[in-house]
């Protein structure tokens, strides 16, 4: 009787402790949005937003400011796109061959090294990226090395621990008699896997993708080291360019008035970036487990 009481006490109170670390977290949360949201509505209502979102010149110190933030809207966006067309791919080859491939003894190699590169600071990131990078693209492919290129190779880097975890999952998750009944038809391995398997677990794959894309549109520190800092709209690869985190991180410290409320504005935007991947990342997730 004892037992039983004990028991069912222990459940009940850890099911408070659950209720209660979700609480947090969704409070947490709309803090954090009301925080952000109340700073920077007031200055796009003041402002005028198109001229905010459109604008090309960031002057933020100048008798007569400019706060337009498209150059670090375009910035956020190139770098993060061209971080995922070359992270995403590495990163999911990689998965195909840690789950289908990878000899066990190179498997438990491979994979706490993995997991390692997931828990590296960004600043470490960063740091690599400044001393052998940046000079590298410079003695090598020209520019100053502060560049484009440089932010898109250290984003594909660090996107790839997400990436490669998840889409391995994804990978695994797929029935045995996929894989085996391409291989009795006679398809080889490698044939098996890009063909059959990897387009089975689309869905995790992409989820993986959008998920990679937020963790490169949310990074700072580690880009703002090789970025450049300049505002401007180019395709250059080999040009300076700010994104919209940097720009937030480069000016917070000592912009005050006008200029703070720009910069907060500024994360409202980014914020609105994040809500739109996780909502097209839950959508397609949605929408798998319907067609499943």
């Amino acid at each position: 009787m004892n037992t039983n009481s004990n028991k069912n006490f222990l459940e009940s109170f850890m099911k408070g402790v659950f209720i209660v670390a979700s609480l947090i977290s969704i409070i947490s949360i709309i803090l954090i949005m009301i925080f952000i949201f109340q700073g920077g509505i007031p200055f796009m209502r003041e402002y005028g937003f198109v001229r905010f979102v459109t604008g090309q010149d960031w002057q933020p110190t100048s008798t007569y400011p400019e706060f337009g933030v498209l150059p670090m809207i375009w910035g956020s966006i190139y770098t993060t796109l061209l971080s995922c067309l070359l992270g995403v791919p590495i990163g999911v080859l990689t998965a195909a061959y840690l789950a289908k491939s990878c000899p066990p003894k190179l498997y438990r190699f491979f994979k706490p090294a993995l997991n390692l590169m997931a828990g590296i600071p960004s600043i470490v990131y960063g740091f690599f990226a400044l001393v052998i990078i940046v000079p590298f693209i410079r003695n090598n492919i020209g520019g100053k090395g502060y560049s484009i290129l440089a932010s898109t190779i250290l984003l594909a880097i660090m996107i790839l621990p997400t990436v490669i975890a998840l889409s391995e999952s994804a990978i695994r998750s797929v029935p045995k008699s996929y894989y085996e009944g391409s291989l009795a038809l006679g398809a080889t391995h490698e044939r098996s896997i890009y063909k059959v398997v990897i387009p089975a677990a689309r869905s995790g794959i992409f989820a993986a993708t959008v998920l990679g894309i937020g963790r490169a549109i949310g990074e700072t520190m580690a880009v703002v080291l090789v970025s450049g800092g300049q505002t401007r709209i180019t395709f250059d690869l080999l040009k300076g360019i700010r994104t919209l985190t940097t720009n937030v991180v480069i000016e917070m410290g000592y912009a005050s008035g006008q200029h703070r409320e720009a910069l907060i504005a500024s994360a409202v935007l980014l914020f609105i970036f994040i809500l739109i991947i996780n909502g097209i990342l839950f959508f397609v997730k949605r929408r798998s487990i319907n067609n499943d």
